[in-house]
């Protein structure tokens, strides 16, 4: 199986890392000259295009910041729409509008080309260590041929359903990170102003009904103020955005996501985007002029 990946950034470079080591047929192309050069240093073939990344390709992996770069890489001059074989197979891992990717496969199919949205969960340390989950959609036959392949990257890859569905199920997924992070922060914050050490709250609620693998992963990193990113809070406030466009199309309304989501629009205004998004306990620190 020849693989072609475009998008080597925080998450695509150690995904395809991962993949090459696995010793798969790859060839992979990125703007940054260097990310391609740390791939190919790991046995990968570095393309100086995406139309030479999809090259006699069987499957297409992207991995890209948003629903833009995507149909950019997709649709332009050049880009997989033109440049994949007849019956190659795009899974795009990007994080992107469910409807975004419901309007690619449409144009893919009309070109004999499949597609699957495969968005990921777990943020930089999980793609490095290769146990990402992953949240598939499209049909059934699609994500057979590639399982065991996205399973080279991830701990999980699970087909939630038709297209879209992927991008839909990770929506959801950075919903509830975000609700976890803002009601740790509220916790937490109310626990230090009350004189209580928040180091023994989160070790007496961490094994009831409140612990999560969120607390588990980012209370350390608010207590000691360290928000050197493992998912900016730049890249949530994209996510929460899709999120609340998707919502939007639905009729829905969510207003907790829309008031998380202007709490990090506030931190990016401020300079904190790359921050990691237990950042957000930047926010409430400075709205009550007390720091945990």
């Amino acid at each position: 199986m020849k693989i072609g990946f475009i998008g080597l950034g925080i998450m695509g470079k150690p995904m395809a890392i991962n993949l090459a080591k696995k010793g798969y047929d790859l060839q992979v192309y990125d703007l940054n000259a260097a990310n391609v050069g740390a791939v190919a240093a790991a046995g990968a073939a570095a393309c100086a295009s995406v139309a030479g990344a999809c090259a006699g390709a069987d499957v297409i992996i992207t991995m890209l910041p948003n629903s833009p770069q995507v149909e950019d890489v997709v649709l332009s001059p050049g880009g997989v729409l033109e440049s994949a074989r007849p019956g190659a197979l795009l899974v795009d891992m990007s994080s992107i509008n469910p409807m975004v990717s419901i309007s690619l496969e449409q144009k893919l199919a009309e070109k004999g080309l499949r597609m699957l949205d495969a968005p990921v969960s777990g943020g930089e340390p999980k793609a490095v260590d290769g146990t990402l989950s992953i949240m598939c959609g499209g049909r059934q036959e699609d994500f057979d041929q590639v399982r065991e392949l996205l399973l080279c990257m991830g701990a999980s890859a699970v087909l939630v359903g038709k297209i879209g569905s992927g991008n839909t199920a990770k929506l959801s997924n950075q919903i509830i990170v975000a609700m976890n992070i803002a009601a740790a922060c509220e916790a937490y914050l109310l626990a230090a102003k009350a004189g209580v050490e928040v180091e023994k709250v989160f070790d007496a609620i961490k094994g009831g009904l409140a612990g999560s693998t969120v607390l588990n992963a980012k209370t350390g990193m608010m207590m000691a103020h360290d928000f050197k990113p493992g998912f900016r809070i730049g890249l949530h406030i994209k996510d929460l955005t899709n999120a609340m466009a998707s919502a939007g199309s639905l009729g829905l309304q969510l207003p907790l996501s829309g008031q998380v989501l202007e709490m990090m629009k506030t931190l990016d205004a401020q300079g904190h985007g790359a921050d990691d998004h237990s950042g957000l306990l930047r926010y409430y620190e400075e709205l009550n002029q007390f720091t945990i």
